[in-house]
């Protein structure tokens, strides 16, 4: 049996990707599970994939001072000897790793055994988690042709981000059904995210009488942002998270409000949606979601909004003059020749594993076939 794990959390957008390779593992025969934080986004994210979870201690790399500097070091510490433990027990042949700090232990842990590491970069420019892996990876995947002056030439494939095939699948008469909308209007989905975005959703509700004089709304505003003032009103649904009939949501919708998270953003572009961008600020982040989000305004697949620039007046007129033009959109997007990522990296997988040595463990004794 072929094992593999995969890691990656934080937010659903580190899993999403992890999540869209699993029926092609599945079909490859492998055996799956996945290693994330104790009680992460990702744990019921994956559980409720059916996929055997591991949680693991993980600390957050801080760029300022905070009194958990001084205790996240032992936690990660504790962090590296359970990985090592995982990956001993069950025999591990590969690792896929996608983003953020508590990551790194994984990765260190497949370095002590010579497990081949395959290294997802979402995102423009290689976050400081990916910047510790890499010198350990075997292939370091990306979604953007820029990143690719960023990482070792004998390491980059440019592969995309795994898209859901579900998200495919969708149907519009489903996702109208399931927000309780009028087939004949327009639809306008705003999705900030799995954490939601406060700038975003009340940028939204402070224009929403004029948005509903056009549009219906479905508003994905994240956990604890619902507005329990705007539950009873016309036309306007909000939620604060959905999973499975998100596909259903999408195919409603004909033009998108979104941050510019980069697997966002890919499955925006794979289900041709015209969208409207408004990047985390640089004040907020280190800026890779305005890297992504004009990138992707140079390609013309969307329009953006800096955070800077949000206004009532600046957010209503980018949302109609998106609409406007939103054949233009579509036809960009139409022509982009995306890679299919998920056959692409499954690829790399089954390259990595036979041409690796086979992982050695404790005991010295090689890792035979099982």
């Amino acid at each position: 049996m072929k094992k593999i794990i995969l890691t990656g959390g934080g937010t659903a957008g580190h899993v999403t990707p992890n999540l869209a390779l699993l029926p092609s593992l599945k079909k490859a025969g492998y055996e799956i599970r996945y290693i994330g934080s104790y009680q992460g986004i990702e744990r019921k994210l994956i559980e409720g994939a059916g996929i055997p979870y591991d949680g693991i201690s993980s600390g957050k790399l801080r760029r300022y001072f905070d009194l958990k500097n001084f205790s996240d070091p032992f936690r990660v510490a504790k962090g590296y000897f359970e990985a090592l433990h995982l990956m001993k027990r069950y025999k591990t042949r590969c690792c896929i790793l996608q983003g953020r700090f508590r990551c790194c232990t994984s990765c260190t842990g497949c370095k002590h055994y010579k497990i081949p590491v395959i290294i997802h970069e979402s995102d423009m420019t290689p976050g400081l988690a990916n910047k510790i892996c890499i010198p350990s990876a075997a292939k370091v995947c990306c979604n953007f042709p820029e990143t690719l002056k960023y990482l070792p030439k004998d390491k980059a494939v440019l592969t995309g981000s795994p898209i859901r095939a579900e998200l495919l699948e969708g149907d519009r008469s489903a996702g109208l059904s399931y927000a309780h909308l009028d087939e004949n209007r327009p639809v306008l989905l705003i999705i900030g995210g799995s954490l939601g975005s406060v700038a975003v959703n009340t940028a939204v509700r402070k224009i929403l009488p004029q948005l509903l004089n056009t549009f219906q709304v479905i508003h994905i505003c994240g956990k604890g942002n619902l507005d329990e003032s705007l539950i009873s009103t016309e036309g306007y649904v909000q939620y604060e998270y959905v999973d499975a009939p998100l596909k259903h949501l999408f195919a409603a919708a004909d033009v998108v409000i979104s941050r510019a998270g980069a697997n966002s953003i890919c499955e925006l572009l794979a289900l041709r949606k015209p969208n409207l961008l408004i990047p985390l600020s640089a004040a907020a982040s280190r800026g890779d979601q305005i890297l992504n989000a004009d990138s992707f305004a140079r390609q013309g697949f969307s329009k953006v909004l800096k955070e800077e620039d949000l206004s009532d007046e600046t957010l209503s007129t980018a949302v109609f003059n998106l609409y406007k033009n939103r054949e233009a959109y579509i036809n960009t997007m139409e022509k982009s020749s995306l890679s299919n990522a998920v056959e692409t990296i499954t690829g790399l997988i089954e390259s990595c594993i036979s041409h690796s040595l086979k992982p050695s463990f404790i005991t010295g004794h090689a890792l035979h076939d099982q």
